[in-house]
């Protein structure tokens, strides 16, 4: 009867371990994963009753040019066809996007389910390298963050999709 005792809270103890971990940790892509390009990408308008915020922070390496004139633009979203898009995240006049910079966005969108992908956006002739993207989720209270490393190509989406086979692996957990 004593083992049966630890092992029932030994087992609660690693449920409420892992309820806690799952609420807070990031959904991390491969490390090795590499950014492509996407030349088939379509923006989609996801009619969602609910608006949910969003916090988009961007890293601009080193390695990019000093600033950037290029229009950014930004879209993410789930495995279920939910997107957050938006057209213009560049302000050239808000010295957005220098080298060696993190860039903070507060944005608002439809409400989306983890985020497995994201895509960047660059029109113009400065170039501009990314470091790394980070979003959080304040509906999921969920954060991925993509590792770049690499110079957005101009006027094509550029970035990484995870969402292949991730509705398998979540199932049936539409709430949110």
């Amino acid at each position: 009867m004593e083992s049966f005792k630890k092992a029932t809270i030994s087992l609660y103890f690693l449920l409420v371990l892992f309820g806690f971990s799952e609420s807070s940790r990031s959904i991390l892509p491969h490390p090795q994963s590499q950014p492509q390009p996407h030349q088939s990408f379509k923006i989609n308008n996801t009619q969602n009753a609910r608006s949910c915020s969003y916090t988009v922070t961007i890293k601009t390496s080193c390695a990019s040019p000093v600033y950037t004139r290029d229009q950014i633009s930004i879209a993410f979203g789930d495995a279920y066809g939910n997107q957050v898009y938006i057209p213009r995240i560049d302000n050239p006049s808000s010295r957005a996007f220098e080298r060696c910079s993190t860039d903070k966005y507060d944005l608002n969108g439809p409400c989306t389910y983890p985020i497995c992908y994201v895509y960047l956006y660059r029109r113009g002739y400065d170039g501009w390298v990314v470091d790394k993207v980070t979003i959080y989720s304040y509906s999921s209270r969920r954060s991925v963050t993509y590792n770049y490393k690499a110079m957005i190509p101009n006027d094509v989406w550029f970035g990484f999709n995870f969402c292949s086979g991730y509705h398998q692996a979540v199932g049936s957990t539409a709430a949110m």
